[in-house]
């Protein structure tokens, strides 16, 4: 049932996509709460029913890792935020995957710092779409600006990782 809701969220991705680059506000709205929803739920889900699984968690940040890269993608060719996130957010995944040794069977490793941009990255979706539905130029101007701090805390998260597999 948890993989259902990830799988779910996986499809609104491309849909998503379309709708923020063309300009279907509503319904742009609509999947990324939907996604939102769905993200909030498979886990707990996951964990109330005994079927959380290492795959399961793996596939669930998999799919937030690419649902917020497209989003950001979709801004990014709205010249409303940097491109540099759109290339950072797929390449810390990857070195979280890689560095918690998740193709192994172990558990995800989490740090502060990507948890806070894991979380951050949604916020700059959803500010940018709210930002576009609304015709805000606060919000635009927010996600831009926050686009640039999780530029800087993306690098950042990504050394501190480096260095601490450095450690014994």
């Amino acid at each position: 049932m948890a993989n259902l809701l990830t799988l779910c969220r996986l499809l609104t991705i491309a849909p998503l996509y379309v709708t923020v680059i063309h300009g279907l506000w509503f319904s742009a709205c609509s999947l990324f709460l939907l996604a939102i929803f769905s993200d909030l739920l498979d886990g707990k889900i996951a964990r109330a029913r005994n079927e959380a699984t290492v795959l399961g968690g793996f596939f669930d940040h998999a799919t937030d890792a690419l649902l917020v890269t497209v989003g950001c993608l979709a801004l990014t060719q709205l010249d409303l935020i940097n491109p540099w996130l759109v290339a950072l957010i797929p390449a810390a995944f990857i070195q979280y995957a890689l560095d918690s040794k998740t193709l192994a069977g172990r558990t995800l490793r989490t740090s502060s710092i990507g948890k806070a941009n894991g979380i951050a990255y949604f916020a700059l979706v959803g500010i940018g779409i709210g930002g576009l539905t609304l015709q805000s130029p606060l919000l635009l101007a927010g996600s831009d600006l926050l686009a640039w701090c999780l530029t800087v805390t993306t690098v950042l998260s990504m050394a501190d990782r480096l260095l601490a597999l450095r450690q014994p």
